[in-house]
């Protein structure tokens, strides 16, 4: 296996290889890394299957209420759409339609972190790190979960998963390496999570939706602290050969959740139930885009791509050889002013608030359900 390892917590084995897990050498070694986020799992637990934490009864008519302001759906702008919804009512509908691709492949991405988090348990060699990969697959499933809930609540069922995302997802969980699994899922897909969880808080007119953000990134905080974890051990005494691997592999990453993860190509399947027709609105956003000033950059904390390359600026898996390719796309001097804190910080802290007092007035709820 191919594995970069600069530090022996993250050092790993075949996924069958179960004969190293009961080497006796191993159960007397165990890193206090991962410790304080393994500790914490208790101050934000929380169960999509109980209402007294998320209510998945909670109403929203979705006929007479868009999800997300008209402003923020730059398709509306686009002219054979405008003209083809210059009705009210049709633009709520669109607008909602167009969210169950969003939720859906935050569903999607979920049930990737899941089996990603599963497949570390099956390689990682210390104890530490493997105990944090299985609580991370608990917290995972239960997003799954959550979403499920959540898109059968409004919408029925969910869409498909985007040819791009799919391939992605499944490129980043059958990988051996694990900075693959740790670069791409936990630093790039969970940092994308982050921003599109800040951003549907912020803007999602749904109550529901609105909490239902506010617990998953309660979880997400802590698994984006693994990978930075990760960054803070390896990218510094990587080679300059070594560095080479792993930016590309971030850059190649990151270009297909930017470019291709929320592309209307991607969406292609959503427009024509909704009597629109997919050719008609591609070639108007070809033609939009020929003109469109090129070095137009991401803007706005909450820009869920800005988030994912403000992640990697601060892994160090940014330098001047990647710069001109993440800088035509972002202000990365402004980045790195803001500090190392991320959009989704202070909603996840208020969230875990939020949890704290559920728990605290029974404190058996959380004890024994995770003792389950």
């Amino acid at each position: 296996m191919a594995n970069i390892t600069k530090d022996q917590m993250y050092d790993a084995v075949a996924p069958d290889d179960f004969e190293s897990m009961i080497e006796l050498d191993r159960y007397e070694n165990r890193s206090t890394a991962f410790d304080k986020i393994i500790s914490a799992t208790h101050e934000h637990f929380w169960d999509p299957l109980d209402p007294a934490y998320i209510d998945f009864s909670e109403p929203f008519d979705l006929e007479r209420e868009a999800m997300m302001p008209e402003e923020t759906q730059p398709l509306l702008r686009l002219p054979y759409i405008a003209d083809a919804l210059k009705d009210e009512r049709d633009r709520i509908r669109f607008i909602n339609h167009m969210q169950l691709w969003s939720f859906s492949s935050i569903l999607h991405g979920e049930q990737g972190a899941l089996n990603l988090s599963a497949s570390l348990c099956h390689v990682l060699k210390d104890q530490g790190a493997q105990e944090y990969a299985a609580n991370q697959t608990r917290e995972e499933a239960r997003h799954v979960t959550a979403f499920a809930r959540y898109i059968r609540a409004r919408w029925g069922r969910p869409a498909e998963c985007g040819s791009v995302l799919k391939e992605l997802l499944i490129e980043i969980i059958a990988a051996p390496e694990v900075y693959k699994k740790i670069v791409g899922m936990q630093m790039l897909v969970e940092g994308l999570a982050m921003g599109a969880f800040a951003n549907g808080y912020k803007y999602n007119r749904d109550p529901l939706a609105r909490k239902l953000f506010q617990l998953v990134m309660t979880d997400e905080a802590f698994h984006h602290k693994f990978g930075k974890i990760w960054a803070d051990r390896t990218v510094p005494k990587l080679t300059q050969a070594e560095r080479a691997i792993v930016e590309d592999w971030a850059a190649h990453c990151a270009q297909a959740l930017i470019f291709n993860t929320n592309s209307p190509e991607q969406q292609h399947k959503m427009f024509a139930p909704l009597g629109l027709d997919p050719e008609r609105i591609m070639d108007e956003i070809r033609a939009r885009k020929a003109i469109r000033d090129p070095v137009r950059q991401f803007r706005g904390e909450a820009n869920v791509f800005r988030v994912l390359i403000k992640t990697l600026l601060q892994a160090g898996l940014i330098t001047e050889r990647t710069r001109k390719f993440y800088a035509a796309h972002v202000d990365l001097d402004e980045l790195r002013a803001e500090g190392d804190r991320i959009v989704g910080d202070s909603i996840a802290e208020d969230g875990i608030r939020y949890l704290q007092a559920i728990n605290f007035k029974d404190p058996n709820r959380a004890e024994v359900r995770v003792a389950i």
